[in-house]
């Protein structure tokens, strides 16, 4: 036990955070209170797992220094991840927060990762919540059906729908 956890009664006795998370809102004030104080150095993904009784199981993993943009690589090992997770917990959600330094609103390359981690809980079947951004100043979602719109206004064709995983 390190000296300051010794000298401060509270974070020995202190429950773990297990929210109930029911809803898009429940789950960014799930993201807001575990990133604070917000503050990034580097662009990490973060993973949190939901049971079956809409609580997050009292761990996080984190993904550490990605790249500016996902690579096949990248986006394999997360399929994987999320494949392994799924099957082990298959009736979890899984919630995901990608957080970088600076501020702003989701940019080009937060929509790239949000979109592999759509694609790879969709290729492994899994139940997936919102994707979260978090900056130096905000945590914000970036929900899927905004990727669909924005790919449809640059990859499709006019009048051609998109539609949501399954």
């Amino acid at each position: 036990m390190d000296n300051n956890t010794a000298n401060n009664p509270d974070k020995t006795t202190q429950k773990p955070y297990r929210p109930l998370i029911r809803s898009q809102i429940e789950l960014e004030g799930a993201w807001r209170h575990l990133m604070k104080p917000l503050g990034f150095r580097a662009r990490s993904l973060w993973l949190m797992v939901i049971d079956e009784d809409d609580h997050p199981i009292p761990h996080l993993t984190e993904l550490t220094d990605l790249a500016d943009l996902p690579d096949a690589r990248s986006a394999g090992d997360l399929a994987e991840l999320v494949r392994l997770v799924s099957a082990a917990l298959p009736t979890s959600r899984l919630a995901f927060l990608l957080s970088r330094p600076d501020t702003g609103p989701p940019e080009s390359p937060d929509q790239a990762w949000a979109s592999v981690v759509y694609d790879a809980a969709r290729g492994a079947g899994a139940s997936c919540e919102v994707v979260h951004l978090a900056t130096d100043d905000a945590v914000t979602p970036i929900p899927w059906d905004g990727l669909a719109r924005q790919r449809h206004l640059e990859d499709g064709p006019a009048g051609q729908s998109v539609g949501r995983p399954a």
